[in-house]
């Protein structure tokens, strides 16, 4: 597609991310039938190519008015599109960029509902606090406000670090708040196979750029950099992060990074050494203490570990050979979680997990596992049966 960059972004890294992306895309329209959003509403403008034409309309100079807002922040960044686009047209790239030109013109009360949820997840001793008061009034709460509680799970122990292999392991913001016995079982399981896990403490960043806090996120973002950087330098194999939304976002900071070279060379090296915790264990022989109690269940790949990092179905092999007995689950759309779209979109969220939970639960699981916290909360939510990390499951026969 043709097209040529006006103002700001005409000479910056960002717009030439964004001119690739655009000259890319042949308008074939082979991207709706896999978008989530366009399959709910038929609106060509809640598809990609829709969505595509008002970036370039923004980026050409034209005012990213409210409607160039409304179906941008509809868009759930799945990257569905992608797996089905013939061109290869990176769209989550170009969708980066086409958010950022719109933001400063939000009204005050969006800006305000952005603004107190980055606040709130960069704070995980406050989060921590709301969700344990919000567990105790849980019955006055409306049903909006119930949902985004999760359940308290016990973390259990932190084994010694001791074992002469060692990784990295992002504690995260949110995570470490809402679900900190994943990064425990992880820990457990990884000690277990004879690897060291060291949490490192911190925010990837994505929740800020993706409300509209994208200095906010170059901020974090490096204080993980030059943390993990000399991690890595004095011998630390690799970098472990078990929330699938979390690694889909660090794997772009060398975008996020496109106008500092030196963070950005970082930042690849950094992307060299991530891992999710299923490459690593799926590799390895796992000694089993017992049998799965409870053997019948089902797995979710996030959009996270499936459209991009080519992990789909990679949990599930895993935990079967561990002994599980996968139920068929054929839905492959979004779960509606997308990070914080849950609370910014939450009619078309709901709808999504509704198709998600029927999907899941067709062949009467008895759990239902999970690799992202995002996914999880939004599924716990309004699962009739328990929802957890795979690599509970994991831990579950080791421990």
């Amino acid at each position: 597609m043709r097209t040529t960059l006006q103002g700001s972004l005409a000479e910056t890294a960002a717009g030439a991310i964004a001119e690739s992306v655009l000259r890319a895309c042949v308008h074939c329209g082979m991207c709706n039938a896999a978008c989530p959003t366009y399959q709910m509403t038929g609106d060509e403008l809640d598809g990609p190519r829709g969505r595509i034409y008002l970036m370039k309309q923004a980026l050409e100079g034209e005012p990213a008015g409210r409607l160039t807002q409304l179906h941008l922040d509809r868009c759930l960044g799945c990257r569905a599109c992608e797996t089905a686009c013939p061109s290869g047209v990176e769209y989550h790239r170009l969708l980066d960029v086409g958010r950022g030109v719109g933001a400063p013109t939000r009204p005050a009360g969006q800006r305000l509902a952005r603004w107190a949820i980055r606040r709130l997840a960069l704070s995980p001793r406050w989060l921590g606090f709301l969700f344990n008061l919000g567990r105790a009034v849980r019955f006055a709460l409306p049903r909006p406000l119930r949902e985004t509680i999760p359940p308290n799970v016990a973390a259990g122990v932190w084994p010694a670090t001791d074992r002469p292999r060692r990784m990295l392991l992002l504690g995260g913001c949110a995570q470490s708040a809402a679900a900190g016995h994943f990064n425990a079982a992880t820990a457990r399981v990884f000690d277990h196979c004879g690897i060291s896990l060291l949490e490192s403490r911190g925010c990837c960043g994505a929740v800020s750029f993706h409300l509209d806090a994208g200095e906010e996120a170059r901020a974090l973002a490096r204080r993980l950099i030059d943390a993990w950087t000399d991690a890595l330098a004095s011998g630390a194999e690799a970098i472990v992060v078990n929330a699938s939304g979390c690694a889909a976002f660090i794997r772009d900071w060398p975008d996020l990074f496109a106008e500092e070279p030196a963070y950005a060379a970082k930042a690849r090296r950094v992307v060299e050494a991530l891992r999710d915790p299923v490459e690593v264990l799926g590799g390895l022989e796992i000694s089993l203490g017992r049998r799965p109690p409870e053997p019948r269940i089902a797995v979710h790949d996030p959009c996270t570990l499936c459209n991009g990092p080519g992990l789909a179905g990679a949990p599930a092999a895993l935990l079967r050979r561990l002994g599980y007995r996968l139920t068929p689950a054929a839905d492959g759309r979004c779960c509606g979680s997308a990070g914080t779209y849950a609370l910014l979109q939450p009619r078309f969220a709901r709808r999504l997990r509704g198709a998600k939970l029927a999907a899941l639960g067709a062949g009467d699981p008895a759990t239902i596992y999970t690799g992202n916290i995002g996914c999880w909360m939004h599924l716990a939510a309004a699962s009739p049966v328990p929802v957890r990390h795979w690599i509970e499951a994991v831990d579950d026969l080791i421990s």
